[in-house]
């Protein structure tokens, strides 16, 4: 199946907002005049930008508690509305993606819908971001599409962009100059780890967070190796780990870098994913087998 996506996202969406069209849509539901009067009272309140104040004819403070749920009011005109035309679409604040089947649909239905917004709603809709492509070359939340021609649809994986960042800052908290325990490491990387893998459970991700336990993994053991410190400490060390003397030596005195002693297998028999697991080293992969979601 060939599917095509309208990706429709506004213009500084907070800043833009029509109170007048705001407030009659409000005033379609809420018969409350006080009510009314107050929501109208917090939009016009104005801001302090770099010390001074500035008026709010239009837009909704940022920041505010209220402007969320003001923006969702306004925007629901627009769910309202694609529904009513039977399109298949998901928005999130004020991204919105349109599924069709063809690029001409989505042509035509990317016209229309930005004359409705527009038009009916009185934002602006940025034109560089909102575009018409296929699945596989959008980022969206920081998920991105791919096609699997077994179950013939689009299934969700992270974006590329989004596992680079993830990558990073894995690196960073297992930087070797950091000079924290290893326990307080442990606990920084758990936080990052699974906060990260719960946000993305439903995308298909088994294979990337394999290779990222193996990068973990390693760079925790060249950690390791340098809280050892001299060689004598090494040497002792690989020895009570169960590694032969003549290895322990062989490997101690090699005089290469710290990426070749993480990927030693002399290293790996020492310090093995189980005692790493025993340790408190978390798994990406683990932990997402324990919550993947399938949608």
């Amino acid at each position: 199946m060939i599917m095509y996506l309208s990706y429709i996202a506004k213009e500084r969406f907070f800043d833009t907002v029509h109170h007048d069209k705001l407030m009659r849509i409000i005033s379609n539901t809420i018969n409350d005049g006080d009510v009314i009067s107050l929501i109208r009272k917090y939009l016009v309140s104005g801001v302090m930008v770099n010390g001074k104040y500035e008026e709010t004819p239009v837009g909704t403070p940022q920041g505010g508690n209220l402007s969320p749920l003001l923006s969702n009011i306004m925007l629901n005109e627009l769910d309202k509305e694609l529904e009513s035309r039977g399109l298949q679409f998901v928005r999130y604040a004020d991204d919105a993606l349109i599924f069709v089947k063809s690029e001409k649909a989505a042509v035509r239905v990317m016209k229309s819908i930005v004359k409705f917004i527009e038009g009916n709603l009185g934002l602006i809709v940025n034109t560089e971001k909102s575009k018409v492509s296929r699945p596989k070359e959008l980022k969206f939340l920081g998920f991105g599409y791919y096609y699997d021609s077994k179950t013939d649809r689009y299934l969700l994986k992270p974006h590329s962009k989004s596992v680079q960042k993830f990558q990073r800052k894995l690196r960073q908290l297992t930087k070797r100059n950091w000079s924290v325990s290893l326990d307080i490491r442990m606990l920084k990387l758990k936080q990052v780890i699974f906060g990260w893998v719960n946000y993305f459970r439903i995308a298909n991700m088994k294979t990337v967070m394999s290779r990222i336990d193996k990068k973990l993994r390693s760079r925790i053991r060249v950690i390791i190796w340098k809280q050892w410190k001299v060689p004598r400490k090494q040497i002792k060390s690989l020895i009570q780990l169960g590694i032969p003397e003549e290895e322990a030596k062989g490997l101690t005195f090699c005089r290469k870098g710290y990426r070749y002693i993480g990927l030693s297998k002399v290293v790996q028999r020492a310090i093995s994913n189980k005692r790493l697991k025993q340790r408190g080293v978390p798994s990406a992969l683990e932990h997402y087998l324990k919550v993947h979601t399938v949608i």
